[in-house]
């Protein structure tokens, strides 16, 4: 049974990934049909709020705190830089670029969340030590790959011929005509994802402040995917949104937007939090490029994506630098442990009566 217990969070994170994996999939899919972006993000954290409300409600109403004007403010703030508009970033980087590809820079998300963390005290690098040397090593790799991503293309890996001859002549005189959009439209896509990933990273940083100020995860994020809610809403309205773009035309777009809601934007975020309290963010974060390794498993033979050498040399270089850096995270955390048993041991000691 204990056995049982140790491996639970490690089928929790494989599911968590597969699942986050197929939510790219899906929004590949209903994207390139013509759905806009932050309709779906309306509807997407919609849906997780009126998921998470009578859950939060009833689970955490005896233990929750006042809910104070400077609460909401974080929460407001956080629901922009981690719901609405990084979202918003991140499925137009996926529309314009692919799923594999966007994954590898959410692959970034922890080493330039590390970076920021540095400033505000809460990370430290010794560079005396193993660990401050790993971490800053997997950094400068990451960064490396992640440049390689943006700057590098690279020759196409796969033979997609037998594919394109299906496509019909209008496609394909369509597809032949505009080599020069769609050059714009992976650059637009790039600047995308970068934002995205930004704006990620910091999300973390807030989070941490929010935690320790309103630790109701239920219901702190039920209040920020009402908020990044309202605010795709009215920054769709205001960009003048087509009243026809709201209405959800096939079942595919109803079940992407109910898939994402329910499972991508509110279980596996609460499971992640469950996996962080049971082994750490060290370990929860160590699963990241799993998502990008599922993606590519079925984004290439299924839907027919393009592989190009500049992302594998880049989603290879930014993995090693996540895994380096984490290996010197971990080195750091066990010294440190041991650093303080030992002084605890010697305090011991010390107030030990002399016979």
């Amino acid at each position: 049974m204990k056995n049982c217990d140790e491996w639970k969070p490690f089928l929790a994170m494989v599911a968590i990934d597969f699942s986050l994996t197929m939510v790219n999939i899906l929004l590949k899919q209903v994207l390139q049909k013509g759905m806009n972006h932050l309709v779906f993000v309306t509807y997407r954290l919609s849906v997780s709020t009126i998921f998470l409300a009578p859950i939060s409600y009833f689970k955490e109403r005896n233990r929750r705190p006042r809910l104070t004007f400077q609460i909401l403010c974080y929460l407001f703030f956080s629901a922009i830089i981690g719901a609405s508009v990084t979202q918003y970033f991140f499925l137009l980087g996926i529309q314009y670029t692919s799923a594999t590809f966007a994954c590898a820079f959410v692959n970034m998300v922890p080493v330039i969340t590390f970076i920021m963390a540095l400033p505000f005290g809460l990370e430290t690098v010794n560079i005396k030590c193993l660990g401050g040397k790993a971490k800053i090593l997997g950094t400068f790799v990451c960064v490396g790959g992640a440049l390689v991503l943006t700057l590098y293309r690279g020759k196409p890996l796969f033979d997609v011929s037998h594919y394109k001859a299906t496509v019909p002549p209008v496609a394909m005189r369509s597809e032949g005509g505009s080599s020069g959009r769609t050059a714009q439209k992976w650059s637009i896509g790039v600047i995308a994802l970068m934002m995205g990933t930004l704006f990620w990273s910091f999300w973390f940083i807030l989070q941490s402040k929010i935690g320790k100020r309103y630790p109701c995860q239920y219901s702190s994020t039920a209040i920020m995917t009402f908020f990044g809610a309202m605010q795709a809403a009215i920054l769709g309205l205001s960009t003048g949104t087509n009243f026809s773009s709201w209405i959800l035309k096939d079942k595919m777009q109803i079940i992407t937007v109910l898939y994402s809601g329910i499972v991508g934007s509110s279980m596996c975020y609460v499971g992640m939090s469950w996996c962080v309290k049971k082994r750490g963010p060290v370990f929860t974060a160590a699963f990241s490029p799993l998502v990008q390794l599922m993606s590519g498993m079925i984004d290439i033979p299924v839907l027919h994506e393009q592989l190009h050498l500049g992302s594998v040399v880049g989603s290879v270089l930014v993995m090693m630098g996540l895994y380096i850096l984490l290996w010197g995270k971990t080195k750091d955390i066990v010294q440190n442990t041991a650093t303080k048993l030992l002084q605890e041991t010697q305090q011991t000691k010390e107030q030990e009566p002399q016979v």
